[in-house]
């Protein structure tokens, strides 16, 4: 038996042993979702640094996206204002 073989023997005696144990598992009720608890301010921070809500972090971090997608944006948003002197600097370049 070649190790590949043994391999694929572990994981599918591990998939039955999980197969099996799945029903005794299903019995047990399931527990209740929560969510976690809004972080609070630190003191001495603004008045609106606390999230109101689940969503409101998610806003928060929404916009924090957005914003980093335009600074990736940004060398794009540069290249009329570089291609002028692009090649001074490459010359620059190859003087070192």
């Amino acid at each position: 038996m070649t190790k590949t073989q043994r391999l694929l023997a572990a994981f599918a005696l591990a998939g039955a042993a999980a197969g099996l144990a799945a029903p005794a598992a299903s019995a047990a009720p399931p527990a209740p979702l929560t969510l976690p608890d809004l972080p609070t301010a630190a003191p001495g921070m603004p008045a609106g640094a606390t999230p109101a809500s689940v969503q409101d972090i998610g806003a928060r971090v929404s916009e924090g996206a957005n914003q980093l997608n335009q600074l990736m944006t940004l060398p794009d948003q540069l290249q009329p204002a570089i291609a002028p002197v692009a090649p001074l600097v490459d010359l620059l370049g190859a003087i070192q």
